[in-house]
Formats: C-alpha cells, sequence, structure tokens
C-alpha cells in the first residue's frame, strides 16, 4: 500500500471507506463484473444479431459500401465481444497467484476498450440501417449524432459530475 493511501490503521480510504488493500480490490472486481454482465449481454446480442444478416433474404440487395460496412461491423462486434469476455480469461490465468491488482487494473483496460468498441458498434449499426431503409447522407448523420450521445452519456456527464463532487 502506497503512502498516500495508507491511514494510521493501514486502511485505504480517499473515498470514504474504511478498509484494506485487499478489501478494495475484492470490491473494485465486484463492480467490474457487475459491469461487465451488462456489457457482455449486449454485445453478445449485437454480435449474434449482426452474424444472421447476412443469412436474410435482403441482403443480396445490399450495395457494396453496405457489404464492407456491414463486414467491418461483424469484425468490431466480434473484438468488442472478445474484450468484454477477456477479464474472465484474465482472472482464470491469474486466480490464486495473488494478482488481485493486476486483474482489476488490466480488467478495467479491457472493459474500456470493450466501451469504445460497443460505442462504434452502435453506431456504425446505425449507419447501416438508415443507410439501407433511407439514405447514405441519413446514415452518416445518425451514426455520428449517435456516437455524439453516446460521448455525451459515457464520457461528458460522467466528467462533469466527478469534477462537482
Amino acid at each position: 500500500m502506497t503512502a498516500d493511501r495508507a491511514t494510521a490503521g493501514g486502511d485505504y480510504s480517499d473515498d470514504g471507506r474504511s478498509e484494506s488493500e485487499a478489501e478494495r480490490l475484492d470490491r473494485n472486481w465486484n463492480e467490474l463484473l457487475q459491469e461487465l454482465r451488462v456489457l457482455q449481454t449486449g454485445t453478445q446480442i449485437l454480435t449474434g444479431f449482426l452474424l444472421t444478416v447476412a443469412f436474410q433474404s435482403r441482403f443480396e440487395d445490399l450495395n457494396e459500401f453496405q457489404v464492407d460496412v456491414y463486414l467491418v461491423l461483424v469484425v468490431l462486434a466480434s473484438l468488442t465481444t472478445a474484450l468484454g469476455l477477456a477479464p474472465v480469461s484474465l482472472h482464470r490465468w491469474l486466480f490464486r497467484k495473488r494478482a488481485k491488482d493486476a486483474i482489476v487494473r488490466i480488467g478495467h483496460g479491457f472493459l474500456q476498450a470493450a466501451l469504445v468498441g460497443i460505442a462504434l458498434t452502435i453506431s456504425g449499426v446505425s449507419l447501416l440501417i438508415f443507410d439501407v431503409v433511407w439514405t447514405r447522407t441519413a446514415g452518416i448523420v445518425t451514426a455520428v449524432g449517435t456516437l455524439a450521445a453516446i460521448l455525451l452519456f459515457w464520457v461528458v456527464i460522467p466528467a462533469v459530475a466527478g469534477r462537482r463532487r
């Protein structure tokens, strides 16, 4: 435990809790797992949906741009699913090796990368659907607007709330 994190009793307390480093890491890991459960479910459903599109009869009607966007989305969704599952593999590899700090730190990085991937996938799906149903311009505008909204909800508002605290 670093000196700036220690209190007189050796407890970690910069968030007002009186807990040991091990208790903090356990709590952080449990919170990370709860977030991963939400992310994994949504990502896996979106990936499954994308994988079925190629087998629909209208898939043959897609133009080259739409097929390219679709293929990029399949790869992006697949990689995002893998990122969302990576902390589980990490935990299995490092289980009982006294590496909870590394598991939490690296798992946090995987989760952040997965959030970027899901944001791009959601925006890309908006692009593809609006391009197919309406126009390319509508698809691009919708994708940019969706990405802007995600950035507002996932980055800007939490950052502002964190500063106000």
